[in-house]
């Protein structure tokens, strides 16, 4: 299997929205945040450029930022939306949260259903077998979804390169973030490639030795562990 990853970025916040397919035609779009008419053109352009049809939507949280192309994406094609439980709630805040923080985006139309998905779930959509890993923190339903044969991780607002999610939004965990990222993310294999929400790619090795939010977990220890953490794949 061959993941092909592509990006566009979307709305004021430069939200990374994903579309991953294989062989095609069909693609699996991960938070759509286009915001109004050019950015959903911008990404009916890039599937239709590449020959993609969208099977699925996949929602690493639910923060406005993310949401904002769902509605209208999903009634178009006709296509299941996937988000964990614990951030229904997060859901139904949407619209007021980007009322209150006014960054001239609209409101975004919180009308469609959801599926859920869980911790541990494999998520098979085409010929992709994505891996649900909860990580509570940025929000209570917080996910990063793991490819495991090609080494890819979605990592939504959890870990970014150099940084991690704020929690200082509605519902948010700093303790938990921490936790997730520490102990669910971390001791991934070295060279998985990360895909945030925001900003450039990174992986996880490079993370773990250099990301300054996690100080002063990522010291190595005396065996060139991080906090306990066997490294597989590492260049220690």
């Amino acid at each position: 299997m061959m993941t092909n990853v592509g990006h566009l970025y979307f709305n004021s916040f430069y939200e990374k929205g994903y579309i991953v397919w294989d062989k095609g035609p069909g693609a699996v779009v991960i938070d759509p945040g286009c915001c109004n008419g050019e950015e959903i053109q911008s990404l009916l352009d890039f599937l239709g450029s590449h020959g993609l049809t969208p099977s699925a939507i996949v929602l690493t949280h639910s923060h406005f930022d993310h949401i904002l192309g769902v509605k209208k994406l999903s009634a178009r094609f006709g296509i299941p939306v996937y988000l964990h439980p614990d951030d229904r709630q997060m859901l139904q805040l949407a619209p007021s949260m980007a009322a209150a923080y006014n960054y001239y985006l609209p409101v975004p139309d919180i009308s469609f259903e959801t599926c859920d998905i869980k911790d541990g779930q494999i998520l098979k959509i085409g010929d992709i077998e994505f891996e649900v890993i909860h990580t509570p923190g940025h929000t209570p339903g917080s996910v990063c979804l793991l490819v495991r044969e090609s080494g890819d991780l979605f990592s939504g607002d959890t870990l970014f390169a150099g940084a991690i999610g704020r929690t200082d939004m509605p519902m948010g965990d700093y303790d938990k973030e921490i936790v997730s990222v520490m102990e669910k993310i971390m001791g991934l294999d070295a060279d998985v490639k990360v895909h945030p929400g925001h900003g450039g790619t990174t992986t996880i090795g490079y993370e773990r030795t250099h990301n300054p939010f996690l100080q002063p977990f990522n010291e190595k220890d005396d065996q060139g562990n991080v906090d306990g953490i066997e490294f597989r794949n590492d260049e220690k």
